[in-house]
């Protein structure tokens, strides 16, 4: 399809109107993209990744008009591999010097869902006129592969975190969650797997997602950190100190003996945030009300090797097998 070049926030808003319309498939260059069902919502494939359909629009806005910053730190993930923790931590440590101390009872994060907080680039809260009155330096997330992103994403200078995750967990994950957003009929494992296994799921196939970020990652390894969920669950504090590092903002001496990295751990783990009434009770609804995302649903376990409760041995090796050749020779292991 043809790359539509808008200029000006009158121009995105008349794009977005064109681009959404369902009534005229003529001026709707949407209506001719492959779409599938099965998942919570319908997903449309639009540049060889799948996305919910009700999302494209606004996603093909980000990569003409999100205007990245030379300062920003973006959180990229595939879905259900860790983007709420991680969210969580970045935050914590970023803003640690605007409070009196990070568990202090005015905390953001005692009040407010990690995901609130951290606004995803062209979604939930995080639509491109609004990231544009945030001052610098921006905490950022997203779920868009970099094939999705502005091109100056990669030559600004943005620091990019990427977290993935050990697929078999990652699957499972998604799936449980799409089945409690879900508002009409929920989809079993069998059909879920299979769509999996053939890269049809939210923000695409995940071998495809890790290794574009991956691979950025040995290139620029100054300005993209690759990290695992299972780094994090295994050593939280190292995690946390790295992150720091990375997004320039280390930990002194004196943080460090009075303990604020670890307190950062605390307050951002998995028991810590799952037990505040914020994320007990509260919920976001999205897609014009075709999905209801209760905060709760963000913090199902937590654990690693989850998916031996819920996927048959052939299943797991099947999996296995498919994550072995599409990262053979890539470098990149589980």
């Amino acid at each position: 399809m043809e790359q539509v070049h808008v200029k000006t926030k009158e121009k995105d808003s008349n794009l977005l109107a064109v681009i959404s319309s369902e009534t005229n498939h003529d001026d709707n260059p949407i209506a001719t993209l492959p779409t599938r069902e099965g998942w919570s919502t319908p997903l449309t494939l639009y540049n060889n990744c799948w996305l919910r359909s009700h999302m494209v629009a606004k996603f093909m806005l980000v990569k003409e008009n999100f205007k990245p910053r030379h300062d920003d730190v973006i959180l990229a993930t595939h879905p259900k591999s860790g983007t709420t923790w991680l969210k969580a931590l970045a935050f914590a440590i970023v803003n640690r010097s605007s409070f009196e101390s990070v568990d202090a009872s005015h905390h953001p994060l005692l009040t407010q869902n990690p995901q609130h907080l951290v606004p995803f680039i062209g979604a939930q809260g995080g639509n491109l006129d609004y990231l544009e009155t945030l001052p610098s330096p921006r905490l950022l997330a997203t779920h868009l592969p970099l094939s999705l992103l502005p091109s100056t994403v990669t030559t600004m200078g943005c620091r990019i975190i990427y977290l993935c995750r050990e697929p078999k967990d990652a699957f499972i994950s998604r799936w449980h969650f799409d089945n409690k957003i879900a508002q009409g009929a929920k989809i079993n494992l069998d059909t879920a797997f299979t769509m999996f296994l053939e890269g049809c799921s939210p923000f695409g196939s995940f071998w495809e997602h890790y290794l574009q970020y991956w691979k950025e990652s040995l290139q620029r390894p100054r300005d993209v950190l690759f990290l695992r969920y299972e780094e994090i669950v295994f050593d939280p504090l190292k995690v946390v100190r790295d992150l720091a590092g990375f997004i320039g903002v280390s930990f002194t001496e004196e943080e460090v003996k009075s303990g604020v990295d670890q307190e950062v751990v605390r307050l951002c783990s998995f028991k810590s945030l799952s037990g505040l009434d914020i994320n007990r009770n509260g919920g976001t609804e999205r897609a014009e009300g075709k999905i209801f995302i209760a905060y709760s649903a963000l913090f199902r376990q937590g654990k690693t090797g989850d998916w031996v409760n819920h996927m048959s041995k052939d299943m797991g090796e099947k999996l296995d097998r498919l994550v072995e050749d599409k990262f053979k020779g890539s470098g990149l292991k589980f």
